[in-house]
């Protein structure tokens, strides 16, 4: 049992445009009881418009490790680079839930 429990490398590729990668300065959350859906958004200044640039669907158990990494990445890019600062955010609904 302990022989199934081992990660299996997986060996992963990336094309071209998808190594490029796609800014975002905005994100929606959204869910269902089965899957949840990020919209990554790029708002553009001085400009009521905006475009999703890209939608990612989870499952639960993916977007609670998702933001678990994050929280660690975070924590390690704030011990060497220092704090990120968070503009006040007002006690309405954030702009990134739904």
């Amino acid at each position: 049992m302990a022989e199934e429990l081992k990660k299996q490398e997986i060996k992963i590729e990336i094309d071209e445009q998808t190594a490029n990668g796609t800014y975002s300065n905005s994100a929606l959350i959204a869910h269902s009881e089965t899957e949840f859906i990020i919209d990554f958004i790029f708002v553009q200044p001085q400009n009521a418009k905006a475009k999703v640039r890209s939608r990612i669907l989870l499952s639960p158990l993916h977007a609670k490790r998702l933001s678990e990494a994050l929280k660690e990445n975070i924590m390690k890019y704030e011990m060497r680079f220092g704090q990120v600062k968070n503009p006040v955010v007002s006690q309405e609904k954030s702009e990134f839930y739904n």
